[in-house]
């Protein structure tokens, strides 16, 4: 087997298979390998996306995720229809049910206008004739450019198209350590290259420590449940149904939201957990990790910063079905538990913590080296963003690139 290549890629994620893309594209002569601890591409986070398109109206104008989604959600579509995928773009309502809320929804209003993204303020009568039965609130707005898609379909897509250009998956090959001579030991042995990404999703800051970076960060697992409604209730939701999130935490919160395939879907939780990858009960939890998940969720909750102590409360609540459908009927107040049934669609969002100041980080965050390149935090929207923030990778590595 070739273990010598001139590019690397950790892992087989969205953002992992849209860096390979950008790069096939400018430099095709380079050999590409996609490294991936699993068995297939993208098992994890990008496999388990809701597939909501964003429209960005949540994000900063000078952050990263606001530079990166709107344009990143254009060139998605662009690349469905393209590629024969299916795309629903089917906008979604934020609605307002407080008086706090309806002054934060002006708040995402003028920071719509401000980053330039199509949006709608609604009166009752709108709302009702967009969302029947949407909760009338104290305001609303409707987003026209959130879309639905498959997110499977896309991967799948592209690593086909990957690998017809020449790029080399190697699968069931998980990092283990980096060497003085910058080889890095896997275990199907060592691959070299002379350059390596960071696309590691849950596991990017483990990855970044092996090569000196990311000291004062850790990601942090919050697990997301959803239920979904009954056939005999769909009616009750035309698209999507969105809450007025707090700003200064990264957690939507639970939502509604109508699928390609037009099953609703109602979440996600975000349920501090103790392994990366803990979708079930003990599965994925590791002792010497979950010591270290647990350390710094207690120093969370002991800082309380941004009343981060009242988010865990409210979301550990969640676990049980009447604390859930609560939350869920402030959107939609006529649901009830008849009109709900459980579903298997299980997520993990990969939070990065700033281990300093105990403060969640609410943008993209890259860390490099010479010949290294780490994506940190690549949190919601980074399925919506991936092609616009990989340009915007490679662009930051161009120098430094073989």
């Amino acid at each position: 087997m070739n273990n010598t290549f001139d590019i690397g890629i950790i892992g087989a994620g969205i953002i992992g298979l849209t860096i390979g893309a950008e790069l096939i594209k400018r430099y095709p002569a380079l050999s590409i390998v996609i490294l991936e601890k699993e068995n297939q591409a993208g098992i994890h986070a990008s496999g388990r996306n809701s597939g909501v398109m964003h429209c960005g109206i949540y994000y900063a104008k000078d952050s990263l995720k606001a530079k990166a989604c709107a344009a990143g959600r254009q060139h998605m579509i662009d690349f469905a229809k393209q590629s024969g995928i299916s795309v629903k773009e089917q906008g979604k309502v934020i609605v307002a049910t407080d008086e706090t809320e309806r002054l934060t929804l002006q708040k995402l209003y003028d920071n719509a206008l401000s980053n330039q993204i199509p949006v709608q303020q609604l009166d009752e009568k709108e709302l009702q004739e967009k969302e029947p039965y949407a909760a009338k609130g104290t305001g609303a707005i409707f987003c026209p450019t959130t879309a639905v898609i498959d997110p499977k379909q896309v991967l799948i897509k592209l690593q086909s198209q990957l690998e017809k250009q020449g790029v080399t998956f190697l699968f069931n090959c998980a990092v283990i350590k980096l060497n003085k001579y910058n080889r890095l030991l896997t275990t199907q042995g060592y691959i070299d290259c002379a350059y390596f990404f960071n696309c590691a999703g849950a596991h990017a800051d483990t990855v970044a420590k092996l090569f000196g970076l990311a000291e004062q960060y850790q990601l942090l697992p919050f697990k997301g449940l959803y239920w979904k409604l009954k056939p005999s209730a769909q009616h009750k939701v035309n698209a999507n149904i969105y809450p007025v999130p707090d700003l200064n935490m990264p957690f939507l919160g639970v939502h509604f939201t109508r699928t390609i395939d037009s099953q609703v879907y109602i979440g996600p939780t975000a349920i501090p957990v103790f392994g990366r990858e803990n979708y079930r009960r003990f599965q994925g939890i590791h002792f010497r990790e979950s010591l270290s998940i647990s350390y710094q969720l207690f120093q969370l909750y002991w800082q309380n910063t941004h009343h981060f102590r009242n988010v865990v409360h409210r979301e550990f609540k969640k676990y049980h079905a009447f604390h859930f459908m609560q939350s869920a009927r402030k959107l939609v107040p006529t649901l009830c538990k008849e009109d709900m049934e459980p579903s298997p669609k299980t997520g993990i969002r990969a939070q990065l913590v700033n281990t300093k100041n105990h403060q969640l980080e609410l943008d993209f965050i890259l860390e490099q080296t010479e010949n290294s390149l780490h994506i940190l935090n690549a949190i919601s929207p980074a399925f919506t963003s991936a092609f616009a923030l990989a340009k915007m990778i490679v662009d930051k590595a161009a120098l430094a690139l073989p």
